[in-house]
């Protein structure tokens, strides 16, 4: 077997995938966030909650007050809420979260330019970066209500 070696060809830049949508990212594209700004956007949890992976436990929590499907709305939650890692995020979700765009892009610079090891501040489990009021009014409503509008 031979190898060729050409020097004038470009190395490939690394890509990932969307931590949402799992949609294809290339090199220096997207956001990144923290697990804190992802879990206070109502519009992530109204998708999340409603996608084929989880309808059936909103549909239960809802329709039937299923304690148990209550119960895995709050395991997802734990999940999301818990990641330790910065969230990559594309073009087109990014539009669910109030956050500064330079400044997430910025960091989704940083975050390329370090090999996928750079951590924004605040990183880590929203548990231990949020107010413990903030926390528990964004999981009510990521468990209790997240994705109902959706059902009707």
């Amino acid at each position: 077997m031979a190898f060729s070696f050409n020097p004038f060809k470009k190395k490939k830049k690394p890509a990932t995938q969307c931590s949402i949508c799992k949609s294809r990212m290339e090199y220096e594209e997207g956001s990144i966030l923290t697990s804190s700004q992802i879990i206070t956007s109502n519009a992530f949890w109204d998708k999340l909650m409603v996608e084929p992976e989880t309808l059936s436990y909103t549909k239960a929590h809802f329709e039937s007050q299923d304690a148990m499907a209550t119960k895995m709305r709050g395991m997802i939650f734990n999940k999301y809420s818990e990641k330790d890692q910065a969230w990559i995020v594309c073009d087109s979700c990014i539009g669910m979260f109030n956050v500064e765009k330079k400044q997430v892009r910025e960091h989704a610079r940083k975050w390329w330019e370090t090999n996928k090891t750079f951590r924004p501040p605040s990183c880590g489990k929203a548990s231990e970066q949020m107010d413990d009021q903030e926390y528990q009014t964004v999981k009510t409503y990521a468990v209790m209500q997240a994705g109902e509008r959706f059902l009707k």
